[in-house]
């Protein structure tokens, strides 16, 4: 049977936020410490960082048990320029598995997709004309001559 202990110590099997961060810090080109640093609730900013730096890299090394709490999502969102959405489902796939987006593809997707949640309409509508360019674009044969 296994002990909450080393369960903690393993990490959960799930990956969604630690990739998240870890892909979004190299991005960035963020160090651990630069991060951990940045890492603030913007709700309370006077409480500080919420990470210290290896606590930080315990969590984009999967060796976290423990859910980060509200104010800490909002804080890992500010540090790592992520819409705070994009950082809740990260944690919910990988802490309670109630997320069943999963894509193999860039993390750009998903934060693509996050965004999309912050747009008005006129925002929806340039992202779909767009998205018809990009499309079609891809599907003329390119010309030889």
């Amino acid at each position: 049977m296994m002990t909450a202990d080393k369960a903690a110590a393993e990490g959960t099997e799930r990956t969604d936020l630690s990739d998240l961060l870890r892909d979004r810090m190299a991005e960035l080109s963020l160090s651990y410490r630069t991060a951990a640093d940045e890492t603030v609730d913007p709700h309370d900013p006077d409480a500080g960082p919420l990470y210290k730096r290896g606590t930080l890299e315990n969590l984009l090394k999967n060796q976290v048990g423990r859910a980060p709490s509200e104010a800490q999502c909002r804080a890992l969102a500010a540090a790592f320029r992520l819409p705070l959405i994009a950082v809740q489902r990260a944690v919910a796939a990988q802490y309670q598995g109630y997320v069943a987006e999963r894509w193999n593809r860039s993390e750009k997707a998903r934060v693509l997709v996050a965004r999309i949640d912050e747009m008005d309409d006129e925002g929806l509508e340039q992202l779909a004309r767009l998205a018809d360019v990009v499309l079609n674009d891809g599907q003329r044969p390119s010309s030889q001559g």
